[in-house]
C-alpha cells in the first residue's frame, strides 16, 4: 500500500523560503507521478507541480519560476523548494501518487494522498 508524508511545512514572512517533503513508503518511484497541490480555506484544491517518473516535470503559472520539484530516489523523497512566498500562497499542501499518464494536473487524477502540511505565508 503507498502512503504519502508530507514535512516542512511553517510560518515564513513574505519573499521567505520553505522545503517541503513528501517522503512515499510502501513503494519505489518506478510508475509513479509525485504532485503537490494545495487548498486554502473556501477555495478548490489546486494543482502546484509534479514529477513524472518519466523524468517530466510541470509546474501550475502561478509558481513557476518561484518554486522548483524534484526527486530523491536514494531517499524516496520529493521535495518542493519555495522561494519567494507570497501572501497568496498560504494554504494546505497535499503531496498525492498516481500511476496515470495523462491529465497529470487534475487531483483526480490521483490514487494517493497524505495528510498535508500547513504553510501560512505572513505579510
Amino acid at each position: 500500500q503507498v502512503q504519502l508524508v508530507e514535512s516542512g511545512g511553517g510560518l515564513v514572512q513574505a519573499g521567505g523560503s520553505l522545503r517541503l517533503s513528501c517522503v512515499l513508503s510502501g513503494r519505489t518511484f518506478s510508475g509513479y507521478t509525485i504532485g503537490w497541490f494545495r487548498q486554502a480555506p473556501g477555495a478548490p484544491r489546486e494543482f502546484v507541480a509534479a514529477s513524472s517518473w518519466t523524468g517530466a516535470l510541470y509546474y501550475a503559472d502561478s509558481v513557476k519560476g518561484r518554486f522548483t520539484i524534484s526527486t530523491d530516489n536514494a531517499k524516496a523523497t520529493v521535495p518542493l523548494q519555495m522561494n519567494s512566498l507570497k501572501p497568496e500562497d498560504t494554504a494546505i499542501y497535499y503531496c498525492a501518487a498516481t500511476t496515470a499518464y495523462l491529465s497529470l494536473t487534475s487531483y483526480s487524477s490521483y490514487n494517493y494522498w497524505g495528510q498535508g502540511t500547513q504553510v501560512t505565508v505572513s505579510s
